[in-house]
């Protein structure tokens, strides 16, 4: 009897050796997120840029072209603040609007009786091309001789 073979030393698991780690995720989506985000960024920022002014081949510059043309005040402002009692019904379609009710009827009633803020707030959704001078007109169509609202436009609605 004598030796004790080696090899059955080394098959046994020590109770000292530390159990094998976990394998760690070999890569994290934010890095790759963050990348997609900036390059988004940069490139809204490259396209409005480009969408810019041009320069006036006159030899204007920007700030000369972009002043303002003195303008007459749209006749809605002389109106002033402007209660009223009697509003027409609202030009509500059978699809529910964009905002609440409630909302929609406070939003209106505002336009009606404040032409003085709307006629000089302008309007960013391209109404302008059918004839929207300001934001006024996204909400009235019509008013009479005392400045009573007679007809709505429904562009509002949106």
């Amino acid at each position: 009897m004598g030796r004790k073979s080696a090899a059955k030393t080394q098959s046994r698991p020590s109770s000292a050796t530390p159990p094998p780690e976990e394998p760690k995720p070999r890569s994290s989506l934010l890095p790759i997120v963050a990348v997609i985000a900036v390059a988004g960024v940069i490139g809204v920022f490259a396209y409005v840029r480009s969408a810019g002014p041009q320069p006036d081949p006159a030899g204007q510059t920007a700030a000369q072209s972009a002043s303002p043309a003195v303008v007459d005040p749209p006749a809605a402002a002389a109106l002033g603040p402007h209660p009223q009692e009697n509003l027409p019904p609202l030009p509500f379609s059978p699809a529910p609007p964009a905002r609440p009710a409630e909302v929609v009827r406070a939003v209106y009633k505002f336009a009606a009786e404040h032409p003085e803020v709307l006629s000089y707030v302008p309007c960013y959704c391209g109404c302008e091309q059918s004839g929207h001078r300001g934001n006024e007109d996204c909400f009235v169509t019509a008013r009479d001789a005392a400045g009573d609202v007679t007809e709505w436009d429904p562009h509002g609605m949106t």
